[in-house]
């Protein structure tokens, strides 16, 4: 199912979409694998893959953690197309999440090429800016890869706008200035930049990002963003467990958790 496909669906639901991030290779690739289809089936709609970067910018220190660990055990990109390919063959809607780097260094054209091979609907790109991304545009759109660029609380009405018309899928809102990780409360500053991009765009559905910990921030987000993502909170889950079923355990009861989150009606 695409991305445009999975708001949609929940949108006649009258609910929000839960998307669930792990980095590929955390902390080996079956394990990720297992684990990515574990939050699926526990009612993650889009699994966000994220490729392990050396020097992640917008990550917070568990996502960084769980990268170095991935890097560390060798996961180069190759094991995550692999990866994104055995996730979206269980039937779940995938989303890949990664630095620019990684790709100017792979080939524009062939990763885009790659990515929509392996099952991928979508690309995140946290650094890159649309009035940098004429290659990538060029590339998604012959490869039919869905674009996400990233807005702010500090973004412009005219930076909405262009970021917005570049966009196809979703955009993606950060809830706070600031790197990933979950807090004890939601930012207030993500309604309003909620609002200003639906004032712009009332048809492209938005993702907040940044902050989510647990069912009830998962349903605070829902109540006004068409797409909760949550990230830190999960890989906790298995950064923090004694065992790998212990993880797993966790994992699945907090996707599930989220779930439940965002399916609370509006």
């Amino acid at each position: 199912m695409s991305i445009a496909e999975t708001f949609a669906k929940a949108k006649a639901e009258n609910r929000s979409v839960l998307v669930g991030c792990m980095p590929a290779g955390f902390p080996t690739v079956d394990h990720s694998i297992e684990q990515m289809i574990a939050m699926h089936e526990a009612g993650c709609d889009v699994i966000e893959v994220e490729l392990p970067y050396s020097d992640p910018v917008m990550d917070g220190p568990v996502i960084q953690k769980a990268s170095d660990i991935a890097l560390a055990n060798g996961v180069r990109t190759k094991d995550t197309l692999k990866i994104i390919d055995a996730v979206s063959s269980a039937g779940a809607t995938v989303v890949l999440m990664t630095y620019w780097n990684p790709i100017e260094k792979y080939g524009v054209d062939a990763f885009a090429r790659d990515l929509a091979a392996a099952g991928a609907t979508g690309l995140i790109t946290p650094d890159l800016i649309p009035d940098e991304a004429a290659e990538w545009i060029a590339a998604s759109d012959a490869h039919r890869i869905d674009r996400t660029f990233l807005l702010a609380p500090s973004s412009t009405d005219e930076r909405i706008r262009m970021t917005l018309e570049n966009c196809r899928g979703f955009v993606y809102a950060t809830a706070l200035m600031g790197v990933t990780g979950a807090r004890t409360s939601v930012s207030s500053q993500a309604p309003e930049l909620v609002a200003r991009i639906r004032a712009i765009d009332p048809e492209l559905p938005v993702g907040v990002g940044l902050g989510v910990g647990n069912g009830r921030q998962a349903a605070e987000v829902a109540a006004f963003a068409d797409g909760v993502i949550v990230g830190s909170a999960l890989i906790r889950c298995v950064l923090e467990a004694p065992d790998r079923a212990a993880g797993l355990g966790n994992l699945r009861a907090l996707s599930a958790e989220l779930a439940e989150g965002v399916r609370t009606p509006r």
